[in-house]
């Protein structure tokens, strides 16, 4: 439904009151939307139009112009119902255009909404509205209400005596009371404040030892449990292990309203009390309880899905091994280990199949198979998966390698959702004639040579860096990890002509579908020459090769600046500055010196301002450069290959695997992942992991208990380095992190419900 201009203004005005930026800005960046412009082109390529906004504040803008465009969709449904029904005064419409927010939206319709047959609507049809006002009324200060009630004694309708005229009355004003608007944000707010989530053991397990057993008595304030906890006993609900229920404080919420229906002294005070019970218990509390257990829900999912984020983000972002030609080994016992030769670019050379652990004679065997494919791959380096039997076979490796005179470096790569990717449609399509267990060999061989390009084939849930994943709300996890992808892909650039359509389909202004056309295209007619080849592919218009061109690279191109983040848009510009120094655009990115010379000031022109000149001579100055850190590989101890193999206060070098709202996950190279609590991973008070540690990083550890019944490691970073949880230096920065749905406080805030400050 198109909005009106007011409509648009009223967007417009709450927009630039709840992100505090200014309005040409917000005016420019839903107006680039409406271009069909895409976040990561707006934050890279139009900081004029949008006054420098980083990548978080394009993605909040795009993320609360869809809520407030929706508001204004629904507020527009709502008058019209309203209206038909005959019943929309210019107060109530006066205020149903000020809200800002659903909740209280929907607070406002709730006494106009069609409603199923209920006790207040039999009422009505009885005939006893009218009783209804007089005992709302209450003016009345002598008789009885039984007296005021005789009147409306009808048995024809049903009403039979005084006391049923009474009764139906009540109904009609405990609706009435439970539909009131301010009424509900009164018991929402106090609900939410004083509230208590109770958690009790279901009957039938009772005496029975489950996972969820610290829950079996549990109780904590419903506004400041922790996301995992919430999840947690959620998640024991749906198993029916658990019983929850919202504990409200109904004594003072029940004077509340109490105050809100008596006006003083009259012959009905002792039912208008009766009613307050009623509307409360029966008509108020079961909807705000399940209100307020799903906002606590939905806060836990947005803090679970946060978390997810970070270590997705980080995930992607480890730096590759770079072009380089790799052996990589999918380790097995009883199966045997898979074997796959990769070139520099990825593509596939050969396989075999080996079996190192299962006798002497096959172990020799093993070897020489292993040598002659390393050889005819003239591997460079080897990858070996982390999962069963991959220290073993990471030292076989390394022990005939080192027989036969050869010392390449050998790497344990996580495969945590190698399998998953194996038996995908995407790696059928790469590999149709491989069987499965090949494919993953070639899985961990390329997410040496670049995580990014490998991972995006994978759903980000099966990569095991999330907390209570299948938990979440999946459309939100689902909006928040491609987000993520998104950001990455864009931040690093893709090559054209070795990328694969899944990392294609990422990047700006493409999508699945122009990303098999680009892959088909290249299969057809070979590499592409130039970045203006795209336009060449079928249904790739001009739009697209604005909004993609500037995120894709093209290596040895006969013009340097397709290898550069500099858009095809201004060439001329880049042009114009080496022909002002006298020289060709290869010979100006080649020449530092020459690149010092350029007076920034004096290309500003209406389109083109110092922030989009300052990151064109940035990238001028590296061509072609990965923004990640520098391959790093984690070294293992030889002497540590199992869990009994761990003793207490051994120091250890390990890989960030997960990071939660209570630790991170480190892999030690014992096949079972050691936990660091957050009290151990910094030399500083820290509330959340992530400010010490992030997935894929290096750290060294102390073993602190080993419980090999249980399988589990505690492990301690501050007591390992006494640096533990310093920031980093020296490292390239992230992408942004997209972001986050604005705290819904302010909102409730504005519907009567009061949030605390501290």
């Amino acid at each position: 439904m198109p909005l009106n201009a007011t409509q648009q203004a009223q967007i417009f005005a709450c927009l630039i009151e709840e992100t505090g930026l200014r309005p040409f800005q917000v005016e420019n960046t839903v107006a680039l939307f409406a271009e069909g412009a895409t976040v990561p082109f707006i934050a890279r390529y139009r900081k004029e139009r949008t006054g420098e906004l980083d990548e978080v504040q394009v993605r909040l803008i795009e993320e609360r112009l869809a809520y407030f465009t929706e508001l204004e969709e629904r507020r527009e449904t709502i008058l019209r119902s309203i209206d038909e029904q005959g019943k929309l005064t210019p107060e109530l419409r006066a205020r149903i255009a000020a809200v800002r927010q659903k909740t209280e939206l929907e607070d406002l319709y709730l006494p106009y909404k069609p409603k199923r047959r209920t006790k207040a609507t039999i009422a009505r049809e009885r005939g006893l509205e009218p009783l209804a006002d007089l005992v709302a009324a209450q003016a009345l200060t002598s008789g009885t209400p039984q007296e005021a009630a005789l009147p409306f004694v009808n048995p024809e309708l049903g009403v039979a005596d005084a006391a049923a005229a009474l009764e139906g009355a009540g109904h009609i004003l405990a609706e009435r009371l439970a539909d009131d608007a301010d009424a509900r944000a009164e018991v929402r707010q106090l609900t939410w404040e004083e509230g208590v989530l109770v958690s009790e053991v279901a009957p039938a397990w009772v005496a029975k030892v489950s996972k969820f057993e610290m829950y079996y008595d549990y109780r904590e304030p419903l506004k400041s449990i922790p996301s995992h906890r919430m999840l947690a006993m959620r998640r024991g609900e749906k198993e029916e292990v658990l019983r929850l229920s919202l504990l409200a404080p109904e004594p003072f919420i029940l004077l509340r309203l109490k105050a809100r229906l008596l006006r003083g002294e009259s012959i009905f005070r002792p039912l208008l009390e009766r009613v307050a019970d009623d509307a409360y218990r029966r008509l108020i509390a079961p909807s705000i309880e399940v209100e307020l257990r799903l906002e606590a829900k939905r806060r836990a999912d947005e803090a679970a899905i946060a978390v997810f984020a970070d270590n997705l983000r980080n995930l992607l972002l480890q730096p590759p091994a770079g072009g380089k030609r790799v052996l990589g080994i999918d380790p097995g016992l009883r199966t045997g280990a898979k074997l796959a030769a990769v070139d520099a670019t990825g593509r596939f050379l050969g396989h075999a199949t080996i079996y190192p652990h299962t006798g002497e004679a096959k172990a020799v065997a093993a070897r020489q198979e292993l040598l002659r494919l390393a050889a005819e791959g003239e591997a460079q380096m080897v990858a070996v998966g982390n999962g069963t039997a991959g220290r073993e076979t990471e030292l076989f490796a390394r022990l005939a390698l080192q027989e036969a005179g050869r010392t390449l470096p050998i790497v344990l790569v996580n495969e945590a959702g190698a399998s998953i990717y194996s038996a995908s449609d995407i790696a059928r399509e790469e590999f149709p004639d491989l069987d499965l267990t090949i494919r993953g060999a070639i899985s961990i061989a390329r997410r040496l040579q670049d995580p990014l390009a490998e991972l995006v084939k994978i759903d980000p849930k099966s990569i095991g860096v999330g907390q209570y994943q299948h938990d979440v709300s999946q459309p939100a996890l689902k909006k928040s990890l491609d987000a993520v992808v998104e950001s990455c892909v864009n931040w690093v650039g893709v090559d054209l002509n070795t990328a694969s359509w899944a990392l294609l389909s990422y990047v700006s202004g493409i999508g699945e579908s122009l990303a098999r056309g680009i892959v088909a295209y290249r299969d057809g007619h070979g590499a592409f020459l130039s970045r203006k080849d795209l336009l060449k592919v079928p249904r790739f218009g001009a739009k697209a090769f604005e909004q993609a061109a500037g995120f894709l690279r093209l290596r040895g191109g006969a013009n340097p600046l397709d290898n550069t983040a500099v858009h095809p848009e201004r060439y001329r510009l880049v042009e114009r500055m080496a022909a002002d120094l006298g020289c060709t655009v290869a010979e100006l990115t080649a020449d530092p010196q020459r690149l010092g010379r350029i007076e920034l000031k004096q290309y500003v022109s209406d389109e083109v301002g110092l922030p989009t000149l300052k990151d064109i001579l940035e990238e001028l100055k590296k061509p072609g450069r990965d923004p990640r850190a520098e391959f790093q590989a984690v070294a293992f101890r030889d002497d540590v290959r199992e869990m009994g193999d761990l003793k207490e206060g051994m120091i250890l070098q390990g890989t960030v695997t997960n990071v939660t709202a209570f630790g991170a996950f480190v892999d030690i190279g014992v096949h079972q992942d050691g936990l660091v609590h957050v009290s151990h991973l910094a030399n500083r008070f820290i509330r959340d992991p992530h400010e010490a540690v992030k997935v894929g990083q290096i750290v060294r550890v102390k073993v602190l208990t080993v419980d090999l019944q249980r399988k589990r490691i505690a492990l301690s970073i501050k007591e390992a380095d006494p640096d533990a949880g310093r920031p980093e230096r020296g490292k390239t920065p992230p992408p942004p992190k997209p972001a986050k749905p604005v705290k819904e406080a302010d909102a409730w805030e504005r519907a009567g419900f009061r949030v605390k400050k501290k």
